[in-house]
């Protein structure tokens, strides 16, 4: 765990850390600064690191708070905020110049949420804008994004999980003599549908796999259909996902309508090796934060 920049805290531990204070105001207790300073450094150490967890031990808080001298004033104890999306007293302290979008909220962890909250109600428009660049910064722009810049895979543990759906399409469109052998199903290589068939649903289960920032899902259906299209020489490929899972399934319903038209071009290679891939596109999703989609 990282000390803030903006905090001015260092490992003496002179200064309240704002992970303390977190700590503190949901076990219900606040201390002074002397009172603070009174505990020694390991327990001062102690209560940063406790507040930075997403999950707080209250009784390991209230039990260091109780050392101190003078001894801790009880006041109303808070809660995490939603990682829904920030309040609109947040968004108006930071302004539009500083934009916090409902992704780049939600990514965050409860302490960064936090901290955000505490310096929006603070007069330091310096101390603002540090805090702001510090923990929001290029996840402005995308939430798989760090601040600093650079990816990062979003975490999605504190989702609920809900029904999710995704529906991708692909065609392969060739010449005569390769699309009369896919048709007569005589290609040398085997069954070029029932190939790719297998490869697509393969492939959505190992998207993961395959894209750096996607999250392994427990799918819980993959559905495939191959049409031939005999005016245009095509095979149209379309694809729908499901699973009951924490984010979406737009990566693997795409990832497996793309595999199963590379599939289809290398079983039928032999015949034409200018065969035409796409387009490869989403045409709806459903579920989720961000709700439905469709081409």
């Amino acid at each position: 765990m990282k000390h803030y920049g903006f905090d001015g805290v260092d490992d003496a531990f002179d200064l309240l850390p704002i992970a303390a204070r977190r700590a503190l105001d949901q076990a219900g207790v606040k201390l002074s600064l002397a009172g603070f300073r009174s505990l020694p450094v390991s327990e001062r150490r102690r209560l940063w690191e406790l507040g930075g967890a997403d999950e707080l031990d209250v009784t390991a808080v209230t039990r260091i708070a109780e050392q101190a001298l003078p001894a801790p004033e009880s006041v109303p104890r808070s809660h995490d905020l939603s990682a829904l999306a920030p309040s609109a007293e947040v968004l108006a302290a930071f302004g539009a110049e500083r934009p916090i979008p409902a992704a780049a909220w939600s990514a965050l962890s409860p302490l960064d949420r936090y901290a955000l909250v505490k310096v929006a109600s603070s007069e330091n428009l310096e101390r603002r804008q540090l805090a702001y660049t510090e923990i929001i910064g290029q996840s402005a722009f995308s939430s798989h994004v760090a601040p600093a810049g650079g990816v990062r895979m979003v975490g999605v543990g504190r989702k609920e999980p809900s029904q999710r759906r995704a529906e991708a399409v692909s065609r392969v469109s060739m010449n005569e003599q390769a699309f009369e052998r896919v048709a007569k199903s005589d290609a040398p290589k085997g069954d070029v549908l029932g190939t790719a068939r297998v490869a697509a649903i393969m492939a959505a289960k190992r998207t993961s796999e395959l894209i750096p920032l996607c999250h392994p899902l427990a799918l819980t259906r993959v559905d495939v259909n191959l049409e031939l299209d005999v005016e245009a020489r095509a095979v149209n490929i379309r694809v729908v996902v499901e699973c009951f899972d924490r984010t979406g399934v737009e990566m693997e319903a795409m990832t497996a309508a793309s595999v199963a038209a590379l599939t289809v071009y290398d079983m039928l290679k032999a015949f034409d090796r200018g065969m035409h891939i796409g387009p490869t596109c989403l045409e709806q999703k459903s579920g989720g934060r961000t709700g439905d989609y469709r081409r």
